[in-house]
């Protein structure tokens, strides 16, 4: 498949419709995971029907484009909404090392970078390469967004918004210019998140381990 990020610069110069969202989770050692979320509104019925032919609405070959020894549980899901007459694939995966995605080539311009900083922290960083298109289109048709979420507390960030420990990228075409880079400091958690109830259904064990124990010994 050709590189992703062409492709669908393609769709946009075509249609200027395509709107792109990726979430990402972030933890200290490098590993996280992501979802990819992009879609397309068509003009009609003939044109939802072309646009699912095309490569990157199609799940298998979507699925190839990132299967790789870094990459873990991989899910693609591509289908039509008549709702809102659009086409939409929906990517999902675990990865081992965020620095590994630069090698994916959908990913080649995004130049992923995870780095130690001072003190403990640690500095991360991702390219928003820039689109070319023409015919006098109107750029705000064209939505990028980038959600990440990072495991450490944020010492220091670029993102347009932020939401708790959400920070997120929003731009249109005409925003994004020659490109723009993506940059966060922050300081790790010791350990990664724990669901609650790990440590409620722990020590629930651990007390009925001790009363047992507490109560042979009294027999």
């Amino acid at each position: 498949m050709k590189n992703f990020l062409i492709v669908i610069t393609l769709l946009f110069v075509i249609n200027g419709c395509i709107n792109y969202e990726q979430k990402t989770y972030i933890y200290p050692d490098g590993s996280g995971n992501m979802e990819i979320h992009y879609w397309m509104k068509a003009t009609d019925s003939s044109s939802l029907a072309y646009l699912s032919k095309l490569n990157i609405f199609v799940s298998d070959s979507v699925k190839k484009e990132f299967q790789a020894s870094f990459i873990n549980n991989l899910e693609v899901i591509s289908y039509s909404d008549s709702t809102d007459s659009t086409m939409n694939t929906k990517i999902k995966f675990e990865f081992t090392n965020i620095d590994s995605l630069n090698l994916i080539r959908s990913f080649s311009q995004y130049r992923f970078s995870l780095t130690d900083g001072a003190s403990g922290q640690k500095v991360f960083s991702q390219f928003i390469p820039p689109l070319t298109s023409g015919f006098g289109f109107d750029s705000h048709n064209y939505k990028i967004k980038y959600v990440y979420t990072f495991h450490g507390d944020i010492i220091f960030h670029n993102a347009t918004s932020e939401d708790k420990r959400q920070l997120i990228w929003e731009y249109n075409y005409s925003e994004i210019g020659n490109g723009k880079t993506i940059s966060v400091t922050f300081k790790p958690f010791k350990i990664k998140e724990t669901p609650i109830w790990i440590y409620i259904l722990a020590s629930i064990v651990f007390l009925v381990v001790v009363f047992y124990l507490f109560r042979k010994k009294r027999d």
